[in-house]
């Protein structure tokens, strides 16, 4: 069945912006996977750039909100957002991260609202942030995620409670949004909408205010009702601030309407002989990912933080480590480049004391580092045959890209939920047609980097 047979409108049928690099392959890949061409800009594209992809019926731009300040937003987002509605689509999505890492101080998502509702002329504001296939799960208003088959409340996730930027400290999303903005903000649980309340409750509270209105997700049954209830509720337009939850609930219900298949599966990840990747992220998860690749055959190299960010010593550091890395993939070997291995790392635990020495703030010290693992990465490209390369972390991936200077992304295959392998569009054709995953520090089960390098999918987790 066609899709404008049906019933879908003509041109996009939803943009979003990606509050970080990582998430926004992670929200692409849950609309390609459903059968919903997608198509992902690295920064706003001009009509040259949008007429190579005439078939996509989703647009996404990725940003890096997600570490930045309120003031930083206020300057951005409002052309950002007008931009992307611009096309026309019935939903503007601000992509943010299933664990809903944000603060009033960094990343907030409240602020990204306030912005993003004046763009659109829709009287709520849903926000969907459980993903079941990403094992994250909203019940009474209250995040949850799961951990190696363990469920957390996300103020007592083992990495988000800890997290060195934004730590979950209340996992009561309407509590920890209220810190973020003086919106109103109101529920409609997962009672209502298994007993088929949804569209009641949504009538009740929308109003000229445009409140914020969380939506639980715990299974199927939820997904498809929250998708109904955004899809069917989009009047002449909305704004919503959710995770990939959303392109999978709106999948959901568009399948369940017969507007998609039933089954569409990504392409399988075809093997390759060598495979290249950096590392910002200090994940447990990703340090596991390394300890697997170390012990499958890879080499790993630490980025010496105490030389990369100095002045004095940055460029010695950064081409000895490209050295290591090109030398190995010379040999067969699949090389990555880390910063730290952990949140117990020295690298993490005394980053303050690093970026003092250097003369550096912490931000700064930061960026400087995603700088050089972006540097490292295009050098390794630049003087080797390597064509599939990965990024852990979703400020180094924002890092990366930039580097390269790629302009789009789609989805080739399918690896884990929220990584999935991308095919790069640039005007440089080094980079043109590289492969690449981006990849959140929580994404994929302890084999990722082997199995991206063998070719297989996996189940895994995703951020």
């Amino acid at each position: 069945m066609s899709a404008e047979a049906a019933g879908w409108p003509d041109g996009p049928l939803l943009t979003y912006y990606g509050d970080d690099f990582t998430g926004s392959t992670d929200a692409m890949e849950a609309l390609t996977a459903a059968g919903v061409p997608t198509v992902l800009f690295l920064s706003m594209p001009d009509a040259a750039w949008l007429s190579r992809f005439p078939h996509a019926r989703a647009i996404g731009l990725a940003g890096s909100s997600r570490g930045r300040s309120p003031e930083w937003m206020d300057r951005e987002l409002p052309a950002l957002f007008s931009g992307l509605a611009r096309h026309g689509a019935p939903i503007l999505h601000y992509k943010v991260c299933s664990t809903f890492d944000s603060s009033p101080e960094i990343g907030s998502i409240g602020r990204a609202i306030d912005i993003g509702v004046r763009v659109m002329k829709g009287r709520w504001s849903p926000m969907i942030v459980g993903a079941p296939r990403l094992k994250r799960y909203q019940a009474f208003g209250t995040l949850f995620a799961a951990v190696d088959g363990h469920g957390h409340r996300l103020d007592r996730h083992p990495t988000m409670s800890r997290h060195p930027v934004t730590p979950m400290r209340e996992a009561d999303l309407s509590r920890h949004l209220a810190e973020q903005t003086d919106r109103r903000i109101a529920l409609i649980d997962f009672v209502a909408l298994k007993g088929g309340a949804g569209p009641q409750r949504r009538a009740a509270l929308q109003g000229d205010d445009v409140p914020v209105v969380l939506i639980d997700v715990l299974d199927e049954d939820t997904l498809i009702e929250a998708g109904r209830l955004i899809w069917e509720g989009r009047g002449e337009g909305v704004f919503t601030a959710s995770s990939s939850g959303l392109q999978y609930a709106l999948a959901a219900y568009w399948r369940s309407e017969g507007l998609l298949p039933e089954a569409h599966a990504l392409p399988p990840l075809a093997p390759v002989p060598v495979v290249a990747a950096v590392s910002g992220s200090c994940s447990p998860v990703t340090t596991a990912q390394l300890a697997r690749a170390r012990e499958a055959g890879f080499l790993t190299e630490r980025l010496d933080l105490a030389r990369a960010l100095p002045e004095a010593t940055r460029e010695g550091e950064i081409a000895r480590v490209t050295a290591r890395a090109s030398d190995a993939i010379r040999d067969g070997l699949s090389p990555i480049v880390f910063s730290a291995e952990g949140p117990d790392d020295p690298a993490v635990t005394g980053f303050d004391a690093l970026a003092a020495r250097a003369g550096l703030s912490r931000s700064d010290a930061a960026r400087r580092v995603g700088a050089a693992l972006a540097e490292v990465m295009r050098r390794i490209i630049a003087g080797t045959a390597v064509r599939r390369v990965a990024v852990a972390g979703g400020d180094s991936s924002g890092d990366v890209m930039g580097a390269l200077g790629v302009r789009a992304l789609e989805v080739a295959a399918g690896l884990c939920p929220g990584a999935p392998l991308c095919r790069a569009s640039a005007d440089d054709p080094a980079y043109d047609g590289l492969e690449i995953v981006l990849k959140g520090g929580q994404m994929g089960d302890a084999d990722f980097f082997p199995l991206l390098r063998a070719g297989a999918q996996m189940s895994g987790s995703g951020r």
